[in-house]
């Protein structure tokens, strides 16, 4: 009776339920906010600034709590939020790993490896917390696909990025670092490239390069002048981090990038009349850029680097003679860690190992290394079928840079960083089947 004098009640269509059959609770504010914050504090948060605040996250020293970002706790906490509010949390979890079963297989690795690294008392405890936990579950939580929740990552990434490459030029014509690198609280007096919001300068070049192949082929919902403008001031910031790879990388698949999406605009027979006049005004004015840049000095940084690597290049050689000295029981399982240190002093790669295939084999065996790598395949194809397929020029950019140094091998947050900037960046068109984004034109100048 009371339902008939409440009137008709309106059908709930069938998207509204999940798999199981149960119904999916939208996202709450809390949710969006926290996933908000969370990617603010990734990307502008480093372990210098968090130095200044007592709290030693690039280091040895200090509580073991110390070495997990912030911004993994927060997504640690908003998706135990997020499995309260849906009404039972195991649901949740079989919810989302329906949507993201590779996300979810990933999760599961890493956590199961967390426990294998914790028991046998190796190295890496923390890393694999942050580099592959927290972006498996921030991943998840993105999987409900709130547009909301998108929205303002769109804007937390542009809007923090800019702020980081203009203070990497004021470091860069000042020559002082606002939030130095520093291991245990020392910092790096000679090396003077800029570190920005991001903390190291490799990881800046890293985070900045991705972010210049993602405005040239995602990032649909800003204009062409504004797209020019932010590329042209995150490649000058490429210059103070002074990362090598990035700029050549950056350089070779942006450059060829623009000259085929030229041509394929130009064999339309069809020309916005204000981006050719924008880009015939930019050629003109590039002899003279480029010559007042090197007046000033801004090349001097970037041949500096090309000249005197630090012996990265020769970092790269020494490592492979690393596994002539080690058995195949100790490839398989992973060598004595003390041994290691010793073999890598006397080799002279106290810098590291600077690929995380050969480190990650080297520390926890190869086995260990292959679960991993096999997790972190299928993820980094679920992400990328989950974009727009701009996604392939930053993805390939991403997959040729982190074989470049240490990477996901230790503890960083680029990862997360760049999942996050994939599915913010190249978010499908809402509504659009999976057959619809494969004949997409890519978005182009």
């Amino acid at each position: 009776m009371a339902s008939v004098l409440a009137g008709p009640t309106r059908p709930v269509p069938a998207s509204a339920y999940g798999a199981t059959g149960r119904r999916v609770v939208s996202v709450d504010t809390l949710t969006r906010l926290g996933l908000t914050v969370a990617v603010l504090l990734l990307f502008s948060v480093s372990g210098g600034m968090l130095w200044l605040v007592g709290y030693n996250y690039d280091g040895l020293q200090g509580s073991a709590l110390s070495k997990i970002h912030p911004s993994t706790y927060l997504v640690v906490l908003v998706f135990i939020w997020r499995s309260c509010t849906f009404g039972n949390p195991v649901g949740y979890a079989v919810h989302v790993a329906n949507k993201r079963p590779a996300t979810m297989l990933m999760a599961v690795i890493s956590t199961v490896l967390l426990v294998v690294v914790i028991l046998r008392q190796r190295p890496g405890m923390a890393g694999m917390i942050d580099t592959f936990v927290a972006p498996a579950l921030l991943v998840l939580l993105l999987g409900e696909d709130d547009e909301k929740t998108f929205a303002w990552l769109r804007v937390v990434i542009h809007v923090v990025m800019t702020v980081n490459a203009l203070l990497a030029l004021f470091e860069f014509g000042t020559k002082h670092l606002v939030f130095p690198y520093r291991f245990d609280g020392a910092v790096f007096v000679n090396d003077l490239r800029s570190t920005a919001l991001q903390g190291h300068p490799l990881s800046n070049a890293t985070v900045t390069s991705i972010y210049v192949l993602s405005l040239l082929s995602g990032s649909r919902g800003l204009s062409t002048p504004l797209r020019l403008g932010l590329v042209g001031l995150q490649f000058c910031a490429l210059v103070a981090f002074g990362g090598r790879s990035g700029m050549v990388l950056t350089i070779l698949l942006g450059g060829v990038y623009v000259l085929i999406r030229g041509l394929a605009q130009l064999r339309t027979g069809r020309v916005n009349l204000l981006g050719a006049a924008l880009v015939i005004v930019l050629a003109a004015l590039l002899p003279l850029a480029i010559a007042l840049a090197g007046y000033y000095g801004f090349f001097d940084a970037l041949l500096e680097r090309f000249v005197s690597d630090s012996g990265s290049a020769n970092a790269r050689v020494e490592m492979f003679d690393l596994f002539r000295h080690l058995e195949l029981r100790d490839l398989i399982v992973g060598p004595d860690v003390d041994l290691l240190d010793s073999m890598r002093r006397i080799t002279g790669l106290e810098q590291g190992i600077e690929n995380p295939v050969l480190r990650m084999t080297l520390y926890q065996g190869a086995f260990f290394t292959l679960l991993i790598f096999f997790g972190f395949a299928l993820f980094m194809h679920e992400v990328a079928r989950r974009c727009h397929p701009g996604i392939w020029l930053p993805m390939l950019g991403w997959l040729i840079l982190l074989n470049t140094s240490e990477s996901i091998a230790s503890k960083t947050t680029l990862l997360t960083k760049f999942v996050v900037i994939a599915l913010a960046l190249y978010r499908p068109a809402r509504g659009g089947g999976r057959k619809e984004h494969r004949i997409a034109r890519v978005s182009s100048f």
